[in-house]
């Protein structure tokens, strides 16, 4: 076993050295931020997809977009708003009157990487189509079904301070997203940093090409080859059946605090996620602190706290941590 653990390691070392140059590329454009980086290059690897969170102006498209550009892959942007349709994102059959006939032309879902901007703007209709897309990979226009490229990756963003005129997501479609992220305002070094790079009329944003879309999806593989022991799996169930559980895991103060657990989806995406980080670390193995690490954004949007939770100001993190705090590491 050893043998084959070492081989990984080394496959996983030679083919992950393109992350480095990748988000060396990134960040000659973006200024820290490293937690989104990380996250988005995870999803990206992990085949999933990504809600963020946060105020306005930290560079969540610029984020996204640059890294479109650094893998020469296309990039679709929609801005949500309350009069957007389904149709305006999936595509919608057109009359040619030169032909007496109906072509279906496609929208901007019709792409590699996909920027749903402010997705609670947009009435659940919307929601609820962008989502089908993700969780299919297809779309149905009229009675035909087109497949969506196999690199495709949705990243969501929402606005935490502002709740008028917006229609939150169901919990049971936000499960679909991989990770949520929440992303702050940088330190007084970085600012100062954006300044300097960004606070002119002509600015250049300008990125090399990096990787080719077709080594993304092969390394996904190679993504999927990183060991996980044992050990490890059994530590990633006993932190997911904790949230349903929690009595039986000795955490009895949780009992009231958490509504509903977290669903079999967390405990798929805590493995795969966990990998794919453990990847863009250049390790051929999986460590608790990675599930450690990547836990968070997995499972925060999984769990929906009580009353009791919201009465005692407890939200998911908290809920998380402690349970990160009390399952004893393998």
């Amino acid at each position: 076993m050893k043998t084959g653990i070492t081989a990984i390691n080394e496959k996983v070392k030679k083919e992950s050295v393109f992350v480095g140059e990748l988000i060396s590329e990134i960040k000659k454009i973006i200024v820290g931020q490293d937690e989104l980086i990380d996250r988005i290059l995870i999803a990206l690897l992990a085949n999933g997809h990504i809600l963020v969170e946060g105020v306005p102006g930290l560079a969540k498209t610029l984020s996204i977009k640059t890294l479109a550009a650094c893998i020469s892959t296309g990039f679709g942007r929609i801005q949500f708003t309350p009069d957007l349709l389904p149709a305006d994102i999936l595509g919608t059959l057109v009359y040619n009157p030169k032909e007496g006939s109906f072509y279906a032309k496609k929208g901007p879902i019709f792409s590699n990487i996909i920027l749903a901007d402010e997705i609670n703007r947009a009435p659940a209709k919307v929601q609820s189509a962008l989502l089908e897309a993700m969780e299919e990979r297809q779309v149905t226009i009229a009675d035909e079904t087109y497949p969506l490229d196999e690199l495709f990756l949705v990243m969501a963003t929402q606005n935490p301070i502002e709740q008028e005129g917006t229609y939150p997501l169901p919990e049971a479609q936000v499960d679909r997203f991989m990770l949520k992220v929440k992303i702050t305002y940088p330190t007084i070094d970085q600012e100062q940093q954006i300044l300097r790079r960004m606070a002119f009329t002509a600015k250049d944003n300008s990125v090399k090409k990096v990787v080719d879309p077709d080594d993304i999806l092969r390394v996904r593989s190679v993504v999927d080859e990183v060991y996980l022991d044992d050990k490890i799996e059994k530590y990633i169930l006993d932190i997911v059946f904790a949230t349903r559980y929690p009595e039986r895991y000795n955490l009895l103060e949780l009992t009231s605090l958490i509504e509903h657990g977290a669903s079999p989806r967390a405990s798929i995406y805590l493995i795969v996620a966990a990998k794919a980080y453990a990847f863009i670390k250049g390790r051929g193995y999986v460590t608790p602190q990675d599930v450690k690490s990547i836990g968070l954004d997995v499972l925060r949007h999984r769990i929906i706290p009580s009353y009791e939770a919201e009465a005692e100001e407890k939200n998911s993190d908290d809920i998380i941590k402690l349970i990160f705090d009390e399952i004893p590491v393998p």
